[in-house]
């Protein structure tokens, strides 16, 4: 039988271990950490009983990730939970501008935007499926769905502010604003419509979710059939050097390609040493959890129902905002991003004491502390928010680095996002997954197709594997 080793346990990690598994693989997963997960991971952090997800929170590309949905995961305890409303931005001019599962929805609640808001998503919802086939894969692949992936490309190479302006209201053009910022890098450049045009139609297709119990659901669901088909997870085993790993046909690194650098040292091809160094890493998130005495006071009734709520003001705030921190400077009014997860999962709280999950966009390895900024941005639009906090915990971009060491200066999507980082990532190669080194393949989210806790990176570099150990 052959054998494998994988190198991190987060949901790429697993993902790769679970495909190596299922295809007759003896597989060992090693973590460093005392607990699974890497950003899929559920804790106590404020008050007992209250769960706050440790990073990835809202999961509709995970929902409809074609790897996922070709396990049984719900068998593996795994269930898909889904808020009354999906997403909230509120304005300060009025009301908020709401994103719900339907299309026709949101459409009817955009006014004037409506028209244009379906004729954009109307399309690419009805084709998800097909369109993820196709984007969560490498770059360089034979498309299976090439009408529909060039549809969503000509749209998806524009910069967000252009892609926008076929949204005259103020309320349609924030709300792709706030959604295109999970890209984290400036919103005036090329690529940066295509994160929301996924985000958006993923989330009309399968709803903006949140797993029963936690992320951690996730993790557990995949490990689950991992040991099922003979795998084995050890946890507290740092890898500080590949030489140190027992022989293996197959090592996996779950790692950001300068810790795969420095493990590997002058084993790796001096070209593919160079490219993993030259890697780099975006801005960073400044994430606190709190615990509260009922619900946010928000002053739009939207927010009281929806299970993820943006913080950022208008169009051109949130632009700003993101322009300055890719500048180094952390604005006054950061875009902040706020989970109310318990909204549609209760297990997560303990009586009326319940979790809140928020983080805002900071620049790189920044050593100020944006608590009160957080804070106030919630205040904005909840005030009197202080009044009910009875718990709270703050993870600066230094903690996020000693949570995740893949979140280098507070990096939590293993990578800036800009063209040629997305293009070729973590380097440019028709298998971009291979390291050069015989056996040994990089599956982190700096892989195709990039962040999130969908597993397709893993997935993709299992494959990759696969198919060169039966060659």
């Amino acid at each position: 039988m052959s054998a494998a080793i994988v190198v991190g346990s987060g949901p790429n990690g697993l993902a790769a271990a679970a495909h190596l598994a299922m295809s007759g693989v003896s597989v060992t997963v090693y973590e460093a950490a005392p607990t699974i997960g890497g950003g899929t991971r559920t804790s106590e952090l404020t008050v007992p009983g209250v769960l706050h997800d440790d990073c990835s929170a809202v999961h509709q590309v995970a929902a409809g990730s074609p790897f996922f949905n070709s396990l049984d995961l719900s068998s593996h305890g795994l269930r898909w939970l889904r808020p009354e409303i999906d997403l909230a931005h509120p304005m300060d001019s009025g009301a908020a501008a709401v994103l719900h599962r339907s299309v026709e929805a949101t459409s009817d609640g955009l006014r004037g935007d409506g028209k244009a808001w379906q004729r954009l998503f109307g399309p690419l919802t009805a084709q998800f499926d097909n369109l993820a086939a196709d984007f969560l894969r490498p770059i360089v692949h034979l498309p299976e769905h090439p009408i529909t992936l060039t549809r969503f490309g000509l749209n998806a190479l524009l910069p967000a502010t252009v892609a926008a302006r076929r949204f005259d209201g103020e309320q349609g053009r924030a709300l792709f604003a706030g959604i295109a910022a999970h890209s984290m890098y400036p919103l005036t450049r090329p690529m940066t419509s295509a994160i929301a045009l996924m985000l958006i139609a993923a989330g009309h297709k399968y709803g903006w979710v949140v797993a029963e119990g936690g992320s951690k659901s996730i993790t557990d669901a995949l490990a689950s059939i991992v040991t099922s088909h003979g795998g084995i997870i050890e946890t507290g085993v740092r890898v500080t050097d590949l030489r140190d790993l027992p022989p293996a046909d197959i090592v996996m690194l779950d790692l950001s390609p300068t810790a795969v650098a420095e493990i590997a040292g002058s084993a790796l091809p001096a070209r593919v040493g160079r490219a993993y160094r030259r890697w780099r890493y975006g801005p960073g998130a400044y994430k606190i959890d709190l615990a509260i005495e009922g619900d946010l006071p928000w002053i739009d009734d939207a927010c009281k129902r929806a299970g993820t709520v943006h913080l950022g003001g208008n169009f051109e705030e949130i632009v700003a905002g993101e322009r300055l921190i890719h500048r180094g400077a952390m604005p006054e009014r950061p875009f902040v991003l706020v989970g109310q997860q318990y909204l549609a999962d209760p297990s997560r709280s303990n009586g009326n004491i319940n979790p809140i999950w928020a983080y805002a966009h900071v620049p790189h390895g920044y050593t100020g502390d944006a608590t009160e900024a957080i804070l106030d941005q919630i205040d904005r639009f909840a005030p009197g928010v202080r009044d009910r906090i009875v718990g709270q915990f703050v993870r600066n971009t230094t903690e996020m680095y000693r949570y995740n060491v893949n979140y280098v200066g507070g990096d939590i999507i293993t990578g800036a996002n800009d063209p040629l980082q997305i293009v070729g990532r973590p380097r440019f190669a028709l298998d971009p997954y291979f390291t050069g080194m015989p056996g040994v393949y990089i599956c982190s989210a700096a892989t195709p197709p990039g962040a999130g806790a969908h597993g397709m990176g893993g997935y993709n570099a299992a494959c990759s594997a696969l198919r060169a150990l039966r060659r």
